[in-house]
């Protein structure tokens, strides 16, 4: 299944609508560091409100995109993971180390903007 990723000034925004097979996560991964690239991005929020169970390979996914856009100079950041979600990754065992969340789109997009600000503001004080 194809994820939806739209273009929002210097974020992208990638909705997940139902739950996706291995290929079909791995496929968002490529796309999302592709994209980073072409677009110059500076964000990147991944929205799983729409899932109702996350398992150990779509965990390690998302932690391995925020690593790889993270090398590609950009931030990522996780929204809507559902309380039964959540509960059930605890229970699991399952962690997002290293990978932002937010409640929601809105927060998501003012993590970014924050992230931005302080990484702008670090710049001017080393001069780059």
């Amino acid at each position: 299944m194809q994820v939806p990723i739209l273009k929002q000034g210097p974020f992208l925004i990638a909705s997940v609508q139902s739950a996706l097979s291995d290929a079909d996560l791995l496929q968002l991964r490529d796309t999302l560091v592709e994209q980073v690239g072409r677009y110059r991005s500076r964000g990147v929020i991944v929205d799983v409100t729409a899932l109702d169970v996350m398992d150990s390979f779509s965990s390690r996914t998302l932690r391995d995109i925020t690593q790889m856009i993270r090398l590609r100079g950009a931030e990522t950041v996780v929204v809507g993971i559902q309380p039964e979600v959540a509960f059930a990754m605890v229970q699991l065992g399952l962690t997002m180390e290293g990978v932002p969340t937010a409640l929601d789109l809105e927060e998501g997009l003012a993590y970014l903007n924050q992230e931005i600000r302080t990484k702008g503001n670090e710049t001017e004080r080393h001069g780059r």
